[in-house]
Parts: C-alpha cells; structure tokens; sequence
C-alpha cells in the first residue's frame, strides 16, 4: 500500500515516481541516527520517491594530521582556519555518493541528506526538472534544489506547480547548500576525478568549483528544506563554531574568497547573458 502523503506535501506515488524511475537516490545517514532515518523514509515515501541509505563517513573522531585526504595548509590559505572533522565527514560522505551514482551507468542521480525536508510543490516540480534536464545533457554538472539564499543568477526555464511558479536558474554565484543535489553524469565525473585533497567544506567547495565553471544550476524558490535538527555528520554552525585555530587575518581571508566569487558571478552571468 502506498503511503499516505503527508499535508503540504502534494500527491502520493502518482506525482513524483514515474518520471524518477530511472534516477538514482541515494540518502546520507551516519550509523546510528536511526529516528532521522525513519523519518526521511516516512517523508520522501510519502511522495514515492525511493532511495538508497549510504552510511555517513563519521570524521568527528578523525585524526586530521595523520589524513591523506586533508590538505591542512591549503585549508588554512583557502578558509583561513583548520577543518574539522565533521566537515571531512559531510565532504567524504558526498564524494562516495557521486562515485554510487557514476556505477549505476544513469545520466542524472540524487544525492540528499538526512535533515531534507521536501516543499508543497516539489512533487510537481522535481518530475519536471528530471524531464527537462535529459534535454540539456551537455549544459549543467549540478542542480542545488534547496538554496536558502540565492543572487546573481539568470532564469532559464520555469516550472509550474498548482499555479505555483519555480524557475530553474544558472546560478552564477553557486548557493552553499548540499541538502539536495541533481548531478548529471558529467558533473559527478568531474566531482570524483577532480578530487585530490580537501581544502575546504563541502558547501565551499561546491561555491568555489560552480564559480569558476559556471554550470551550476539551481530553483527558486527551493523545492527543499531542512528539519531544522543539527546534522550529526558535521554538528557546527556559523554561528557556534569556536576561532580556535583561526588565521590571525581571518577575516580578510573570509572576504577575499568572497569578493573572487563575486567577481567570478558577476563575470559569468554578464557573458551568459550576452549569449542568449
């Protein structure tokens, strides 16, 4: 029996299903968090959509000095302060989900967190991004489907639900969010054969590679949110992470990476313009 859809949700298996079929899910859930398990099984079944559980890297107890993987001096350069391991975690955590999808042969795949919260009108709208995309193959690696905040981006294609405008954008100043992403197959190579060593989070990274490429895409308004619960995988904010270790000109740092993604942005989306 399908499962009843929850309120605010949109239609059961009918609205979401059909057209994802062939689109790989994969959800991230660190070992342990059975209750955000259950319940982003109950939420995203309620519309049909299926997925894989990948086990969460758990780099909270990671020893970062002895970790191939992690390039502390261009962290230090690049972010301005050491990552920690929850970050490393998060980052790892997406870089398997990628290379799950590039085995499965498919052309675009899902990659969610276990926090995702899906919005009224994703069960109309994510058929119809999947649809459109197959016949954009060559034009896009990744499509944030949850922004919070979103600028410098250049509409290309909208989307209705129930009277509900979402509009696809070429998002020139990638959004720092990786709650939901739709990789194209391209997108997902370059992920997995462009990785040396990590010098920043996940969400940074994502920024720092779309800006300079410029074939990111994203919805506005998103389609998807988050529960509001702290993620396990990588538990610190902005807003509570200690200056422990920091550069001493950190902030200078901070604003430097900012000002080259809005350099970039601004670059890309007047040229992009000047092509359509």
């Amino acid at each position: 029996m399908a499962p009843t859809p929850e309120p605010g949700i949109g239609p059961s298996v009918q609205g979401i299903a059909p057209l994802l079929t062939d689109v790989p899910a994969y959800l991230i859930n660190l070992e342990g968090s059975d209750d955000r398990l259950t319940a982003a099984r109950a939420h995203l079944g309620a519309v049909g959509l299926t997925f894989q559980r990948v086990p969460a890297f758990d780099g909270r107890k990671l020893r970062l000095s002895e970790f191939p993987d992690y390039d502390a001096a261009a962290a230090y350069a690049y972010m301005g302060r050491p990552l920690r391991g929850g970050e490393i975690g998060c980052y790892l955590s997406h870089l398997d989900c990628a290379r799950r999808f590039l085995a499965t042969g498919r052309p675009i795949g899902l990659v969610m967190e276990d926090d995702i919260r899906l919005m009224p009108a994703a069960a109309k709208v994510l058929p119809q991004i999947v649809a459109w995309l197959g016949t954009q193959p060559d034009d896009w690696d990744m499509v944030n489907l949850g922004p919070a905040k979103h600028k410098m981006f250049t509409p290309v294609q909208d989307f209705d639900a129930d009277g509900q405008s979402v509009a696809m954008t070429r998002a020139h100043y990638f959004p720092m969010s990786a709650t939901a992403i739709l990789w194209s197959r391209r997108g997902a190579q370059s992920f997995v054969s462009g990785h040396r060593r990590i010098f920043a989070p996940l969400d940074n990274y994502y920024r720092h590679w779309m800006t300079r490429t410029d074939r990111g895409l994203a919805v506005w308004p998103p389609i998807v949110g988050v529960t509001g619960v702290l993620s396990d995988i990588a538990p610190l904010t902005a807003g509570n992470r200690s200056s422990e270790g920091r550069h001493p000109l950190y902030g200078l740092i901070k604003q430097r990476r900012l000002l080259t993604y809005k350099a970039l942005a601004w670059l890309h989306r007047a040229a992009y313009r000047r092509r359509r």
